[in-house]
């Protein structure tokens, strides 16, 4: 069984808090490891820090017994230049996501790009999910 949470906040920095209480709620409804909920906020504040302006970002977090993946966007054209480049040896969006997720793929639909992150969990007893 899956469960999916849909939050569309402003993409001002003053509402970054709201996505990370929300990943810090779900974290603690399914007993995820507190380096696994450290690296989901951390993958999810790179990418809403790419969003300043006075739109709408939608962050949809799916969760599943063996994974949870975060959907982010959308994003205009040039937010996620680095993203592209995966030879960089320099500490950007790429490498950060790498770093703190499991897979990191780019989306493109009607409603523009979207960044989805995906980090695998061990299935815990008595978690929901």
């Amino acid at each position: 069984m899956k469960d999916v949470i849909r939050l569309a906040v402003p993409a001002h920095e003053e509402f970054r808090h709201v996505a990370n209480l929300v990943i810090g709620g779900l974290g603690a409804r399914l007993a995820l490891t507190y380096e696994d909920l450290d690296d989901l906020q951390t993958g999810l504040d790179a990418l809403l820090a790419r969003r300043e302006d006075d739109g709408e970002i939608t962050v949809e977090i799916e969760v599943s017994h063996d994974m949870v993946r975060s959907t982010v966007g959308p994003f205009p054209d040039g937010r996620l230049g680095d993203l592209a480049n995966d030879d960089s040896q320099e500490l950007d969006l790429r490498r950060v996501l790498e770093t703190v997720t499991d897979s990191v793929d780019v989306v493109e639909g009607e409603a523009g790009t979207f960044v989805v992150i995906t980090k695998r969990r061990a299935a815990t007893a008595g978690a929901a999910g």
